[in-house]
């Protein structure tokens, strides 16, 4: 069993691909964990922001929010479904969009990681990471996503069937009139999937640290995978 010490005095022990223990300083377990949490990131985002990122993924699809159920219900008994589809369709094209801004704020975060929280997530539970990066991102990203969101909104044509679909069901009798922010909806789901998303891609390199590129990646999480 490898013996994992995370003291301030200086050393952790690892395995080295041929088999051979190593000794690696907790700077480098520390330089390990930015390595990894950078491409992890940077594979997640661009994923999510290829074409059906969001849209292709039934995990992390934004579909209609639940206070329009009735409106989706109405649309749909009257012929006018194409209306809740092609919204469906925009909102998560907006989300795509978006996620395009999301790799610069999480490679500055990493960036600035101390040494002290990088041993905190290594000890930590396999979504640790993306804890820490939530809390240090999520206003960052919410402010970036917003505005792209509501240009994309417009261009992909969301906010026309949006309006198109809350006025049609408004004009049903004896309906209650309803029309939520569009924007600060797919804003919130798009941040939403997000981290899903970065949350699964840190579970697989925790689970299968044999799969990464650097040899210090796979040493640093093999050595911890072990030592739990």
């Amino acid at each position: 069993m490898i013996s994992l010490k995370y003291s301030w005095t200086f050393i952790l022990l690892a395995w080295s691909l041929t088999g051979r223990a190593q000794v690696i300083s907790q700077q480098q377990a520390g330089d390990a964990l930015k390595e990894a949490l950078s491409a992890g990131t940077q594979q997640a985002t661009a994923r999510l922001a290829a074409l059906n990122g969001y849209y292709g993924n039934p995990l992390i699809r934004i579909l209609m929010p639940d206070e329009a159920k009735p409106v989706v219900n109405a649309l749909q008994r009257v012929g006018l479904g194409y209306m809740v589809d092609s919204a469906v369709l925009a909102m998560n094209r907006a989300a795509e969009h978006a996620a395009t801004k999301a790799a610069p704020i999480f490679l500055n975060a990493i960036k600035h990681l101390q040494l002290q929280d990088a041993l905190q997530i290594l000890k930590g539970s396999d979504t640790a990471a993306t804890a820490y990066l939530r809390k240090t991102t999520y206003t960052d990203l919410k402010r970036a996503f917003q505005p792209v969101i509501d240009s994309s909104l417009q261009q992909t044509g969301a906010t026309s069937w949006w309006e198109k679909m809350f006025t049609a069901y408004n004009k049903i009798p004896f309906t209650r009139k309803i029309n939520p922010n569009l924007s600060e909806y797919v804003t919130d789901k798009a941040l939403q999937g997000l981290f899903l998303t970065i949350g699964q891609e840190e579970k697989n390199i925790r689970a299968h640290p044999e799969q990464q590129a650097s040899a210090l990646i796979r040493n640093i999480f093999g050595a911890v995978s072990s030592g739990r």
